[in-house]
């Protein structure tokens, strides 16, 4: 049997659109106002795609930006997976619609569908893939354009989520390099915590379905917060555990942007401290999948990650889902 391959990330982008929507302009929507989303989701505003904007215009453009930031040509993807729960559309796959928008003619292409922790889990995906030796370079991008399934009137939820798209191209790297460990979880029993009730085969679309804004968002915040809190924590010990490594072994955080209080709460039970943690959450909102990506390459725009460093991801999504990963960063 062949020696496994160690796997790395070596290339990243992201793309959010150009429109922003503050909390002011909320106040303008919804009963809400500046200070209460503040405080309880420390988010600031939000980008919004247009209307003529779907979500593999986003995805497109992180991805070019990932391909062009590893220094290969789009020819040299074996590989696409594209984490998404807004689709363009049920079929074809988001993912092959990417691969033509991107002209990555090569590679076979699949959408995955694991909400807010669709990162960690492509991640781990494209791993088995590379490390076997079954292909030598993926493409991992998470886009969404959640305004598009938001219920603009529900002040709950509306003020909670954004677009955007992140992506990673994956390849071989040096040995003690690159992805040590993963960890990927999911109870189904918590699944009406955080969904969209209409537009599929449950419940196709409808008169009654739109007028009910069924097709749009719906959660249970309470519910959501206790998951979170617990498994943010949770999943960042168990994925340390697994390459026997500890927090303090830790050299950067980069956690799903979802609220601050759910961050604050699984940094300081990790007791790292707050200049190892990477925020971008008061910019862009809850960008689902797409927001860990994102916030990744941020980070290393500013210098903040190192060959060397051990970097940590960790999130949570409807599903109810949830993933970390352990990265000792290869570039």
């Amino acid at each position: 049997m062949a020696e496994l391959r160690n796997v790395g990330i070596i290339g990243t982008g992201h793309y959010v659109p150009q429109k922003v929507v503050t909390n002011f302009d909320l106040m303008k929507m919804v009963d809400t106002s500046d200070e209460w989303i503040r405080t309880r989701t420390g988010i600031r505003e939000r980008r919004i795609a247009d209307e003529n904007t779907a979500t593999s215009d986003l995805a497109a453009q992180a991805a070019e930006r990932a391909i062009q930031d590893a220094g290969i040509d789009a020819d040299d993807i074996d590989m696409i997976i594209v984490s998404t729960v807004t689709p363009d559309m049920n079929f074809p796959s988001t993912a092959c619609i990417v691969q033509e928008k991107i002209g990555a003619q090569r590679a076979f292409a699949f959408d995955i569908e694991a909400a807010c922790s669709g990162f960690i889990y492509g991640l781990t995906i494209a791993q088995q893939f590379i490390s076997t030796g079954y292909c030598d370079t993926a493409l991992l991008v998470c886009a969404d354009t959640l305004s598009k399934i938001t219920n603009w009137e529900d002040r709950n939820t509306c003020v909670l989520f954004g677009d955007g798209a992140g992506a990673v191209v994956l390849g071989a790297v040096s040995e003690g390099y690159g992805l040590l460990s993963t960890v990927m979880g999911a109870d189904g029993r918590g699944g009406q915590s955080l969904n969209m009730p209409g537009g599929g085969s449950r419940m196709p679309l409808s008169k009654e379905v739109l007028d009910k804004k069924l097709n749009t968002i719906h959660m249970n915040g309470q519910d959501i917060f206790k998951f979170a809190v617990k498994v943010m924590a949770g999943a960042s010990i168990e994925v340390l555990e697994k390459c026997n490594l500890k927090p303090e072994d830790v050299d950067f955080l980069i956690p799903h942007q979802a609220n601050i209080r759910i961050i604050d709460s699984a940094v300081k039970r990790l007791s790292l401290s707050y200049d190892k943690v990477y925020v971008n959450l008061d910019k862009y909102g809850n960008m689902s999948s797409a927001s860990i990506p994102v916030a990744l390459d941020e980070a290393l725009k500013e210098g903040k990650i190192h060959k060397g460093d051990v970097v940590l991801f960790v999130g949570f999504g409807a599903g109810l889902t949830w993933g970390s990963a352990v990265v000792r960063w290869a570039k």
